[in-house]
């Protein structure tokens, strides 16, 4: 049979690649139901072509769209591995193979004056053969990347309707050049066209409008091939140009396009047989003394790294998804996106184009597998694949290359080094000397313009920003790294609960001009849309197809749900990059909030300031400030408003909170959009004085305690206030983080588990009664090891009717404890029916040592079921932080209330941590029947471990003796 994908040729009959366009020439759209049949080998049935077999009972399939998720095959993850042997360029005989086909008649006119058909697909993977009326008209590999097929001659001018049939094999010598982290997904997953191309018309543009910042002029180019040889004119007729193609024309006066200010300006392209629309915005990038520039001014990149991703139709993503995730973006804070790692489909570029993101366009490449092979036979270095990696850089650079937003070329990901990378940089530089080159793969920077690095820890980050990191072996080559720009194209990897440590890496990005940047891994969770076996619906990851090779929930690492929904990793991240930022600052006449203005271009003027102030989370007073007239990157710090001054002293612990909103709508977010947020304590709560000791009555086997019921041998609570309490223990064990695992980098639960922290037994050693409480005495270990720890709980109650709790907890480890430990803390199971749940503390998300940067403290109310955080994989997730008191309540009004000691954190749930740690998805995780509270003394910080660093060392929960104490009161019927 013949198995031509298996060639290192990119495929024939292709037309030259060429920028996407507008035009006003025919086009005939080409998506919607094919007929379609699937052979799990390649060498299916040879009619395919035929022009009058009968496909009537074949089934169809939607195009644009993957077989995998519309029942053939199945789909796989892989995130670095390869799932076929790895001998390229060869692919197993198991390669399955999906025949499409389908009809369409010429408009009238469609192929007048000369005009010829070309058929563009913009996206097919991973290999396909198109026929036209049973003659082939080409062949093609490059998955993510448009193909456009002459297929003028090969239409039969018999026929009315005329029959279109493409065969595409999964697994091509292309594949190894597309190992890319996300789902293995076949298919013609973007639109499918027959486009019109008229005799004299325009074959392709490029777009030369630069911008000097000094003299506040543009300067544009247009380049035009015309079909024939022709000539073209470019018209703008916001700025007056009517000019030549080709005519390079200074623009007085005009304003510049950027990430923050958007401004496009409506061109066409004209000839006698076409009229192509364009959207002109003028920027120039450059890089200036090894700081990164746009327009003249430093730019900041506050990143994420896009795959395209619906939990229902994989890459073959809408115009509504797309909208939804630059909208999201900006709302968020997020002003560069990288395209990770392949050029995205066109509309998202176009998008970014009218509202505003800085683009790292990504080419189609990455041999990441090769590393289990030593990096023997990678493409990138053998000059077979030289042609391949050419054309791919070719028809990403040339169907991009006009879009203001993209202010750098990306060779691709994770593909080692070598002459075929040094290649394509050389061709982009010459093609487009107007954007600089980003590579991440090669850290000595061979053929690319700035540093860029994945993962680094902060402790590395501060050494590059400070240009004193480790030297490269030869001395030039140090030495024009180290005059590069720098940006972290992967940090912060966001799996899972977290990622914690944003606010550091972002302080040290903003302590230096070195410092572009980064971009947070990733925008999106890849969680496809799947019922489990007992039906209930859950989001499927690496594993749940029957994959024999996967990497498991690793394709789950997105700032947002599959859904779309922002996670509190995507909330925090907003916070840390907020382009308005409130921040407390300490001055001789208290705290006072400082406002710095983080845009790259814009002033403040868009800015509105609302204050308020609150006693005890109710609110007590409000109003609006002026906005300072700040520049980007300034500073101002807020004067209290008179009326917070004249206010009465605070009965309760009071706080000045500043909110900082746009004051009108814009293309990406309503007025009243929130900026950024900040506060300041202004008085803290007064003293809560503690009464006497009531003495603990016995009564049979209980001990009366206030409103509290102990065992009088155990010493187990049993009652609080006639509301049935068991199971109180001292509780250190949380369900392992995506982070905490650690798979690639620096694990702990593995450690934990060794330890046995998760199969901790209590035992009790004494209870002692005395006049002022009970004291419990006893100890918490792992079967099989004599680690463990001492525990004391020691029981209070007061006239007031509290009851206190103050626990001591005391490692004991002949050999020393030598991991952080998960939490510290107590937990209680209490009856089902307490399901409103009110705090006063940082809300309204949830927070970790080092999360929780978009919480503020305030007075809170949430549901139980509104407190849990349905991360893909479950884990420990949904703690309230920083909580003064807390109270959960029946619809009857009754409940407890929960003071901290001055604060404590608080988790609630149906299901116990156990069921949580568990639990493959949050589907199985089953209301146990009653509530779960948990209150820790602390908890180990989250860090970035699942890809990256652990926590920082302020964020470690060191085994150490530990004391803490809360109060319980009881809530009665309303």
């Amino acid at each position: 049979m013949s198995r031509w994908f298996e060639d290192f040729a990119v495929g024939r009959g292709a037309r030259p690649a060429r920028a996407h366009l507008r035009s006003d020439a025919p086009a005939l759209s080409l998506n919607g139901r094919w007929r379609f049949r699937y052979a799990e080998h390649a060498d299916a049935p040879a009619d395919l072509a035929q022009v009058d077999l009968d496909d009537g009972g074949w089934p169809t399939i939607a195009v644009p769209g993957h077989w995998q998720l519309q029942g053939w095959g199945a789909p796989a993850y892989t995130n670095v591995r390869y799932p076929f042997p790895v001998e390229p360029p060869h692919v197993p005989d198991e390669n399955p193979t999906g025949d499409h086909r389908r009809t369409f008649a010429l408009p009238d006119g469609f192929l007048a004056g000369g005009a010829r058909a070309v058929l563009r697909f913009e996206g097919v993977d991973s290999a396909c053969v198109a026929w036209v009326d049973g003659v082939e008209v080409g062949r093609s590999t490059g998955s993510r990347l448009p193909v456009e097929f002459d297929v003028t001659d090969a239409l039969d001018g018999d026929r009315t309707e005329h029959v279109l049939a493409v065969r595409v094999h999964q697994w091509s010598a292309a594949s190894y050049l597309e190992d890319q982290d996300m789902w293995w997904l076949s298919g013609i997953f973007r639109d499918v066209a027959l486009l019109s191309r008229p005799a004299g018309g325009v074959e392709d543009v490029f777009v030369h409008a630069g911008f000097d910042a000094a003299a506040g002029t543009g300067r544009l180019r247009v380049e035009a091939v015309v079909d024939g040889g022709g000539r073209a004119r470019v018209l703008v007729p916001e700025l007056g140009v009517d000019a030549a193609a080709g005519e390079e024309v200074l623009v007085p006066g005009v304003q510049p396009w950027s990430a923050e200010v958007p401004r496009l300006y409506e061109a066409e392209v004209v000839t006698g047989a076409e009229r192509v629309r364009l959207r002109i915005g003028f920027r120039t990038v450059a890089i200036v003394d090894g700081v990164f520039t746009v327009n003249g001014a430093p730019v900041k990149l506050r990143g994420v790294n896009r795959h395209e991703f619906s939990p229902d139709t994989g890459r073959a993503v809408g115009e509504v998804e797309m909208l939804a995730d630059v909208l999201l973006m900006k709302q968020h804070g997020v002003n560069a996106v990288r395209t990770s790692h392949y050029p995205p489909h066109p509309r998202f570029l176009e998008l970014c184009d009218e509202h505003g993101l800085w683009v790292v366009d990504e080419c189609d490449l990455e041999t990441h597998g090769f590393f289990f092979t030593d990096w023997r036979e990678n493409p990138s270095d053998d000059p077979r694949w030289r042609e391949d990696y050419l054309d791919r850089a070719r028809r990403t650079i040339e169907r991009d290359k006009n879009h203001p937003s993209i202010v750098l070329w990306s060779l691709g990901n994770e593909s080692w080094t070598g002459q075929n990378l040094a290649a394509m940089s050389a061709w982009i530089k010459d093609r487009d000397p107007s954007r600089p080159i980003h590579y991440e793969h090669d850290w000595a920077v061979p053929y690319a313009d700035v540093y860029s690095r994945m993962y680094a820890t902060h402790a590395e980050v501060a050494a590059i920003a400070t240009r004193t990191e480790e030297a490269l072996p030869d001395p030039v080559a140090d030495a024009r790294r180290r005059a590069m720009p720098f940006v972290q194209c992967e940090y912060a990897h966001a799996m899972g609960n977290g990622p914690g440590g944003l606010a550091e890496y972002q302080e040290l990005f903003e302590s230096s001009e070195r410092c572009m940047g980064g971009f947070v891994w990733e925008w999106i969770d890849h969680g496809l849309r799947q019922r489990g076996p007992d039906g209930r619906e859950r989001f499927a990851y690496g594993g749940d197809f029957g994959e024999v090779v996967h990497d498991g929930a690793f394709v789950a690492d997105g700032l947002l749900f599959p859904d779309r929904t922002p996670s509190p990793g995507l909330l925090d991240y907003a916070a840390v990059i907020a382009p308005v930022r409130l921040r407390p600052r300490a001055t001789p006449s208290g705290e006072l909030l400082r406002l710095t203005n983080h845009h790259d271009v814009l002033d403040l003027a868009h800015v509105r300031l609302a204050w308020s102030v609150a006693d005890g989370g109710v609110e007590v007073a409000r109003g609006e400030l002026a906005t300072p007239d700040l520049p980007p990157r300034a500073s101002a710090l807020l004067e209290l408003p008179e009326e917070v001054l004249r206010l009465e002293p605070a009965a309760a612990e009071r706080w000045f909170t500043v909110t900082a909103h746009l004051a009108a709508a814009t293309s990406w977010a309503p007025q009243g959009h929130v900026l950024g947020r900040g506060q300041v304590l202004l008085a803290p709560a007064p003293a809560r004085q503690r009464p006497a000791p009531l003495a603990p009555v016995r009564r049979g086997p209980d001990l009366l305690l206030g409103a509290a019921v102990l065992d009088a041998r155990t010493g187990a609570l049993r009652s609080l206030g006639g509301l049935d309490v068991d199971g109180l223990e001292v509780a250190l064990w949380r369900a392992p983080t995506d982070n905490d695992r650690g798979v690639h980098g620096e694990p702990l639960e593995p450690v934990w588990r060794e330890l046995g922290l998760d199969r901790l037994r209590h035992r009790t050693a004494s209870v002692s009664v005395g006049a002022d409480g009970v004291v419990v005495a006893g100890r918490t270990a792992a079967a099989g090891t004599d680690a463990g720890f001492g525990t004391v709980l020691r029981w209070s109650a007061g006239a007031d009717g509290g009851v206190r709790l103050e626990v001591d907890v005391v490692p004991e480890n002949p050999a020393g404890w030598p991991v952080p430990l998960p939490r510290v803390g107590v937990r209680l199971r209490l009856p089902r029916r307490l399901e409103e749940v009110t705090w006063f503390g940082r809300g309204p998300g949830e927070s970790y040592p080092d999360t929780g940067a978009a919480t503020w403290t305030g007075l809170f109310s949430r549901t139980v079921d509104e407190l849990q955080t349905p991360y893909v994989r479950p884990q420990e997730n949904g703690q309230r932080s920083q909580v003064r008191w807390v109270s959960l309540t029946a619809p009857d009004g009754t409940g407890l209330l929960v003071r901290g000691e001055p604060t404590v954190g608080v988790g609630v749930r149906r299901w116990s941590t156990e069921a949580l740690d568990a639990a493959a998805h949050d589907a199985e995780l089953r209301d146990e029947g009653c509530v779960w509270l948990h209150l820790d003394a602390a908890q180990q910080g989250i860090g970035t471990a699942s890809c990256g660093p652990g926590p920082l060392p302020q964020h470690l929960l060191t085994a150490a003796p530990t004391t803490f104490a809360v109060e319980f009161a009881v809530q009665r019927q309303r």
